[in-house]
């Protein structure tokens, strides 16, 4: 039976997996996140069967008309990226939207939560609990699935342990590394939040998600070290507290910083499962760790934001196992006056005569660098003088993103131990436009994470120097025109 689906954080780590299936069953699906750019960057964007819509789930929206004719809902949202602030933000959310669940047609509602432990004073797993009970007072049948780590790519939790094999030869961790968890594959959830569609229980259910095996966080890296041929030397500490730990996963993981703080808190402890209910309700084979994990090296690259990396066969033919889910990411925004023609005329003129706009000395310096050790980034090309388009070089650069007055993303061709690239975006606001620009780097072990933190000052002081030099660059010209 076809049903009208709304998937609630479809930008999400599991929501941007799992839309596509639900469209490729035949259902009517709405997908909805915060940010509508980003969704329609997904590759399933265009599906006959998917509506994209931008929805801010606050506490004076409006929900009537998006809950008008929805048969199941999937709520996926959380508000660990918001901050200290995540626990209130992510249950008034829940609030609002259990108080227009009341008032619609909605059948069934489908919750992603989390294991609980059996003592926890972590605001992660309280925030998720109450989450589902504020679900459940909304009269609507509400199935939680309460789940732990999902081994995939952009799992925050899996991307936290591939950082630490990768960019550290000596992991120094809290005594949480022996906590206990049931890490589960993200094909095997998938599977049981499509295969739940097939159900219509007249009652409330609450079933844990696990994987085949209970395994402690240090096996777990082992077995990422083992898969990828690194060597990783584990030590735990017991001063190193989980408010220290935070500050520590921020310099060498590229998990957002929020999501990874809200993380730590709850590492500490055991998270146990027993999944018999959900397994005999809907079998299927459960990968171990070691598949799941060979799994997402091997096909991670088809996962990956494609419009921004895997359009490109350069950036595809480059890509690492040891290149994490997130990439590390300085720059600088500019709010102007200046129209989005002129920015991005003015943007285009990039590596001409007037090089790079601002602190050309510097640049010069690193394209020496290059050549030194074998590049050739001193050569000087550009295909058309004034324009640009996809797959242009620019000396070293090569153009692997265009959309005309709104985005330019160029690929690092110079010799560095990662992958990046660099990106103009314009954002017309209207009155104003934002100009930001931006580095985003993907580190390759120890030397490329040493490389980044060396080189971020510079990027910061010249970034802010280029975007000035932009603006500065289109009023000399509205003027001479004038």
């Amino acid at each position: 039976m076809v049903k009208h689906i709304l998937v609630l954080g479809a930008s999400g780590y599991i929501g941007s997996q799992l839309v596509p299936l639900l469209a490729q069953k035949g259902h009517h699906v709405t997908a909805t996140g915060r940010n509508v750019k980003q969704l329609e960057k997904q590759p399933w964007s265009k599906n006959k069967n998917i509506d994209i819509i931008q929805l801010t789930l606050s506490s004076d929206t409006d929900l009537t008309e998006t809950l008008k004719g929805v048969d199941v809902v999937y709520f996926l949202v959380h508000g660990m990226s918001h901050g200290h602030d995540f626990v209130n933000v992510e249950l008034n959310i829940a609030k609002n939207f259990s108080q227009y669940l009341k008032k619609s047609t909605v059948k069934q509602l489908i919750y992603l939560g989390s294991l609980q432990p059996t003592k926890a004073h972590s605001e992660h797993f309280i925030a998720r609990k109450q989450t589902g009970d504020i679900l459940r007072s909304s009269q609507t049948t509400v199935i939680e699935l309460r789940a732990g780590i999902i081994v995939g790519p952009g799992s925050a939790a899996f991307e936290v342990m591939r950082d630490f094999v990768f960019h550290l030869p000596l992991l120094i961790t809290p005594k949480w590394i022996n906590s206990h968890n049931s890490p589960i594959a993200l094909e095997n959830i998938l599977y049981y939040l499509t295969e739940l569609l097939s159900f219509t229980p007249q009652e409330h259910q609450i079933m844990d998600v696990a994987g085949p095996k209970l395994m402690t966080y240090q096996q777990q890296i082992q077995v990422i070290a083992k898969l990828t041929k690194q060597k990783v030397i584990i030590v735990p500490l017991s001063l190193l507290t989980p408010k220290i730990a935070s500050y520590w996963f921020k310099i060498i993981t590229s998990v957002p910083t929020n999501i990874a703080k809200a993380l730590v808190s709850g590492l500490q402890y055991d998270l146990t499962a027993n999944a018999k209910q959900l397994q005999d309700l809907i079998p299927q084979k459960l990968l171990s760790f070691e598949e799941a994990v060979s799994n997402t090296l091997k096909n991670e690259i088809n996962i990956i934001d494609t419009q921004t990396w895997g359009v490109d066969g350069d950036a595809r033919s480059r890509w690492q196992p040891s290149y994490g889910y997130y990439a590390k990411q300085a720059g600088y925004t500019l709010k102007t006056e200046i129209s989005s023609a002129s920015l991005w005329q003015q943007i285009q003129l990039i590596g001409t005569e007037q090089g790079y706009f601002f602190a050309n000395i510097l640049w010069r310096i690193r394209e020496l660098m290059d050549c030194a050790v074998g590049g050739d980034a001193l050569k000087r090309y550009r295909r058309h003088p004034k324009t640009l388009s996809l797959g242009d070089t620019i000396d070293s650069w090569k153009v692997i993103a265009l959309k005309e007055q709104h985005v330019l993303s160029l690929l690092l061709g110079m010799k560095a131990p990662g992958l990046g690239r660099l990106e103009f975006i314009i954002e017309d606001k209207g009155d104003y436009r934002l100009l930001d620009i931006r580095a985003w780097w993907h580190p390759a072990g120890f030397s490329g994470l040493l490389y980044w933190y060396a080189l971020m000052p510079a990027h910061l002081f010249i970034f802010k120097g280029m975007a000035k030099a932009i603006q500065k660059k289109c009023r000399h010209n509205k003027t001479q025109i004038n």
